[in-house]
C-alpha cells in the first residue's frame, strides 16, 4: 500500500516476481483494493493477501507507526516475526518502515540504531554505503557501528575479505569535519576487527576506493540523492548529444550493447532496493517511485537475502564483535 504508485505498480511488481522469478509472495494491505488490481493481471489465486485495512502515508513519519498498530508495514513485520514470511518489502514512507521495523522486529543484540544500506554500483563489487536514510541525528558510536555493520554484510553479501571501510567527510585528512565525524575517526582507527581505510569524499561515492562508506542518514542520503540525480541528468544529456547529429548516432549503435549494459547497471530499479540492517528480520525499502520492475527486483533481493541468512548472520558477527571489545 505504500509508495508513489501504489497499489497498482507494487501489485504489478509483485505478480512479476511470482511469474518471472518464481517468488512466493504475499500482499498486505486493502483486501478490495488489492483483489481490484490483482484481477487487473487475472492474479487473484497466485498472490494470497493478507487484511490490513490502515497503512501509512508517505508523508507520514515515524510517530505514525506509533498510532497505527495495525498499518499494512506493521502486519507485514508482525508476519516475518511470526515466522509466516521471511522478509518484508515496503516502498513506503521510510521512517514510518525503520520505525515499525524496529517496534516489530526488534534491534539485534548490541545494535543501537539500525541502518539503510545501499548498494553502489562500482566495479568489480558494490560500494555499501550506510546510513542512508534512517538517522539523520547520530552518535559517533553510531557511525562506528554502522561501519561494522556494513563490513559484515559485505563480507557475507559480496565476500569481500577485510572490507575497507570509508568515512564520508569534507576531506580525506584526520582533521577535516565536524565534532560528529572528527570523533567518529578516532572511534574508527581504534576499533579492533575493522579495516578502516580513512576519511573518503563525495567524489569517492562511485570510484569504489572503499568497501564500505560509513556516515550519519541524513548526510548519506542527501549524497545518495545527489548522486541518483547526476546520474539521471549525464544519461539525459548523453541521450541529447546522440541524437544531435547522423554521425552521433550512427557511434551510438555501434555501442548501443555497451550503452545499454553501463545504464542497467546505474539504474537504481534494477537493484530493488536498501537493506535496514540491524533488525531481527530481513527489511527490503524499495525507492518510493518505484514501479513494477523496481518492485519486482526487491522481491528477488529480499528472498536472497533472506534464503542465504544474510541479515541474520550480519547481526551475529556484530553481535560477537560487540560482545569482544565492547566498541559502543
Amino acid at each position: 500500500m505504500g509508495g508513489d504508485h501504489a497499489p497498482h505498480e507494487i501489485v504489478a511488481g509483485a505478480v512479476h516476481a511470482v511469474r518471472e522469478r518464481g517468488l512466493s509472495v504475499v500482499l498486505v494491505g486493502s483486501p478490495r483494493v488489492v483483489y481490484e488490481a490483482l484481477a487487473d493481471h487475472d492474479a487473484t489465486k497466485e498472490v494470497p493477501i493478507v487484511r490490513a485495512e490502515e497503512a501509512l502515508a508517505m508523508d507520514e513519519g515515524a510517530l505514525a507507526s506509533l498510532r497505527r498498530p495495525r498499518s499494512s508495514i506493521a502486519i507485514a513485520c508482525h508476519l516475518v516475526r511470526r515466522g509466516d514470511a521471511s522478509a518484508v518489502v515496503s516502498a513506503g514512507s521510510t521512517a514510518g518502515i525503520v520505525a515499525t521495523g524496529r517496534l516489530r522486529l526488534k534491534a539485534q543484540q548490541g545494535v543501537l540504531r539500525p541502518a539503510i544500506a545501499v548498494a553502489l554500483p562500482t566495479l568489480p563489487t558494490p560500494t555499501l554505503l550506510l546510513d542512508a536514510g534512517a538517522n539523520a541525528e547520530a552518535k559517533p558510536e553510531m557511525l562506528v557501528q554502522f561501519a561494522h555493520l556494513g563490513a559484515a554484510y559485505a563480507e557475507l553479501a559480496y565476500g569481500i575479505e577485510a572490507p575497507a571501510v570509508g568515512l564520508l567527510t569534507i576531506g580525506s585528512e584526520a582533521e577535516k569535519g565536524n565534532k560528529l565525524v572528527k570523533r567518529a575517526h578516532e572511534l574508527l582507527q581504534a576499533s579492533p576487527g575493522l579495516s578502516f581505510a580513512g576519511n573518503v569524499e563525495g567524489h569517492d561515492l562511485l570510484t569504489g576506493k572503499v568497501n564500505v562508506i560509513t556516515t550519519d542518514g541524513f548526510t548519506g542520503n542527501v549524497a545518495l540523492k545527489t548522486m541518483e540525480g547526476a546520474v539521471r541528468y549525464a544519461f539525459s544529456e548523453l541521450r541529447e548529444t546522440i541524437s544531435d547529429s547522423r554521425l552521433a548516432r550512427l557511434g551510438a549503435a555501434m555501442q548501443r550493447s555497451r550503452l545499454r549494459e553501463l545504464r542497467r547497471r546505474l539504474d537504481a530499479e534494477a537493484y530493488g532496493g536498501a537493506v535496514l540492517l540491524g533488525l531481527n528480520g530481513t527489511v527490503v525499502i524499495a525507492h518510493g517511485s518505484s514501479k513494477a520492475p523496481a518492485i519486482s527486483a526487491a522481491c528477488q533481493l529480499a528472498a536472497d537475502l533472506s534464503a542465504d541468512g544474510i541479515v541474520a548472520g550480519t547481526g551475529d558477527r556484530v553481535a560477537a564483535t560487540h560482545r569482544s571489545h565492547r566498541l559502543w
